[in-house]
């Protein structure tokens, strides 16, 4: 018997959860809902996307370092969940966790 993931959320290829939809899937099954970025001083930190997809809703995050020889963001997950309330939810709290740290937080 297989728990249910806390909160909806699943990542891609973690054990025991689908895959994310396939990249070559045909774009009228995807529907982005909505991307937010964030920025300090005037530089980006990250830019937060929402796709759903009808059975799951994705979010896909690119996050900039701050320090260091690289300016190509990281892209941890993507974060799978059941539908576009959770996700919205998770965007949500990551919005107000990266105001807190003084992002100033825009929609796209």
């Amino acid at each position: 018997m297989s728990e249910a993931p806390i909160g909806g959320l699943r990542t891609a290829g973690a054990s025991g959860s689908d895959p994310a939809p396939d990249a070559a899937a045909p774009a009228t099954l995807a529907r982005e809902l909505f991307v937010r970025h964030a920025r300090k001083d005037g530089r980006s930190v990250a830019i937060l996307r929402a796709v759903d997809y009808g059975d799951s809703c994705i979010v896909e995050a690119e996050v900039y370092p701050q320090s260091g020889r690289s300016t190509e963001p990281t892209r941890p997950g993507p974060y799978t969940f059941a539908n576009a309330h959770q996700a919205t939810a998770f965007v949500t709290e990551a919005v107000e966790a990266l105001m807190v740290l003084g992002c100033d937080v825009h929609a796209q």
